[in-house]
């Protein structure tokens, strides 16, 4: 995942060296995606990064404009093309299908980047995302409000999504599996002990936002709360649920 300042450049810092070892596709979550995407052939990936969730089932197209992320795409992927979602280079319904995965929320001008998706997209538009309205219902917001705070600033609301979108969209929650492995902070609902690990933390990108007070803030809070059994008796009943109805959806337009 990469960051992009108001003026729409690239920050690559926001991701460390861990990052994927924390940030590797979930399969559940890649049939939720594929499902969407249908029996679309050609594929278009906007701020696609390294090609997670990308396969072979599909002729991909990715766009991606940090360097250092195209740099890291395996080589069985195809190059990614460096360019913006607010500016694609591409003709007008080139593509069977497209998406946009944990980036939407990055772009300077998101209803923008989606016009665009639109046209150069024949078929469905697939967005996977966060509502800002949920982002703070997760226990996380107890111990990093700040965190969670800055996530709810970040991404756009979901009328404005469906908005630039037009035609009729369709939006589901996405179930986010106990053991998933694509650790983003929710994906941590029922291991709460994992966020204790500063690699975890950096693998997601709202915990560059907080200083360094606040992040060993949240480690000393948390630790407590759990060698005290507070975070249990308060939530613990998160440890045995196999799926977690989070902020996590999936956006499906089609013209």
């Amino acid at each position: 995942m990469v960051m992009r300042t108001h003026d729409g450049s690239v920050d690559g810092s926001a991701t460390g060296p861990g990052h994927a070892s924390f940030r590797r596709p979930d399969e559940r979550i890649a049939r939720v995606i594929a499902q969407a995407l249908g029996d679309a052939h050609s594929v278009l990936n906007v701020g696609a990064g390294t090609g997670s969730y990308e396969t072979a089932a599909h002729r991909v197209t990715a766009v991606e404009p940090s360097l250092a992320l195209r740099a890291r795409r395996p080589a069985r992927l195809a190059t990614a093309v460096d360019a913006v979602a607010e500016d694609l280079p591409f003709a007008d319904g080139q593509f069977d299908a497209s998406m946009t995965l944990f980036s939407v929320h990055q772009w300077s001008d998101p209803e923008a980047g989606l016009r665009e998706m639109r046209r150069v997209t024949r078929g469905p538009v697939v967005v996977l995302t966060c509502d800002p309205a949920r982002v703070c219902d997760f226990w996380l917001y107890e111990y990093a409000p700040d965190v969670l705070e800055t996530e709810a600033r970040r991404y756009p609301a979901l009328h404005r999504l469906t908005a630039a979108l037009g035609g009729t969209t369709a939006v589901r929650p996405v179930p986010i599996p106990l053991d998933c492995t694509d650790g983003f902070n929710e994906a941590y609902y029922g291991r709460p002990e994992l966020l204790l690990n500063p690699a975890a933390r950096q693998a997601c990108s709202a915990w560059s936002f907080v200083d360094d007070r606040a992040r060993q803030d949240f480690d000393v809070s948390l630790r407590r709360a759990l060698g005290s059994g507070m975070w249990d008796e308060a939530f613990g009943r998160l440890r045995g649920r196999p799926t977690y109805d989070g902020s996590l959806v999936l956006l499906r337009a089609t013209p």
